[in-house]
């Protein structure tokens, strides 16, 4: 099996704070990874470095392409759905989703099937004010997913969600990970991990702790499931993570 992600040696500063110290791991095609810990472990900031929106020390490849020297290739590989989506409101749903696909050089042709995929195209008339959290969730993700690209950067994208929404938004990505999608995502909700994941990394102080496997369950990240994690620094986050094996 291919490598889409591999990430050797980053490192990132803010001044004097070191955010990332030396992160290292791959990821092969087709493969859903978590990443996990606790606010400031530096989760969003490599999400940052991988979609090359700041500088950092050391090498990020997707596909084999480095993110810096050939950026523009790399984000035709992947899409992308951040934890604070930000639409104009007035526009309508399908112009929303067109508008959005000229920016990213896309097909806007592809806009109504990209809907009708995430269960939108019914909707495709509607104000994006006049949305659900997971209505609006749904359409970021339509076009994260235009192109077709093999890989998908989710940062916490359930936060803002009610128990309905997280349900229906998970089951949309078990189906795409079982068409094959490799999924890089930020939970902080262990029930997700546990669905959605094969690995959850573990990241304290910029720095990956654990790299442990998860069993593949059938659970789509609903309330249900009432098990909680509290997040454990130091040396009690490796035995914390197990909890998800």
């Amino acid at each position: 099996m291919s490598v889409m992600i591999q990430i050797a040696g980053v490192r990132k500063r803010f001044g004097r704070a070191r955010v990332l110290d030396g992160v290292d791991f791959d990821v092969l095609a087709g493969q859903s990874v978590a990443l996990w810990g606790s606010n400031g472990a530096g989760k969003t900031t490599l999400i940052r470095c991988l979609l090359g929106l700041i500088d950092f020390d050391g090498e990020i490849r997707v596909a084999g392409l480095d993110v810096r020297r050939d950026g523009k290739r790399v984000r035709r590989l992947l899409g992308y759905v951040p934890q604070e989506l930000a639409f104009y409101d007035d526009f309508r749903v399908i112009e929303a989703a067109r508008y959005l696909a000229r920016l990213r050089g896309a097909d806007v042709a592809e806009c109504e099937a990209g809907l009708a995929d995430v269960g939108l195209l019914a909707h495709a008339r509607k104000r994006v004010r006049e949305l659900s959290g997971g209505m609006k969730q749904r359409l970021a993700l339509s076009v994260a997913l235009l192109n077709d690209p093999p890989l998908l950067v989710l940062d916490e994208p359930t936060s803002n969600l009610d128990s309905a929404g997280r349900r229906s938004l998970m089951e949309l990505l078990l189906r795409l990970k079982a068409a094959g999608k490799t999924i890089l995502f930020i939970s902080h909700r262990p029930e997700e991990v546990r669905g959605l994941a094969d690995r959850v990394l573990t990241l304290e102080a910029g720095r990956v702790l654990t790299d442990v496997a998860t069993p593949r369950l059938h659970g789509t990240g609903d309330e249900g499931d009432r098990s909680t994690i509290e997040y454990a620094p130091t040396a009690a986050a490796a035995a914390e993570i197990r909890r998800f094996a």
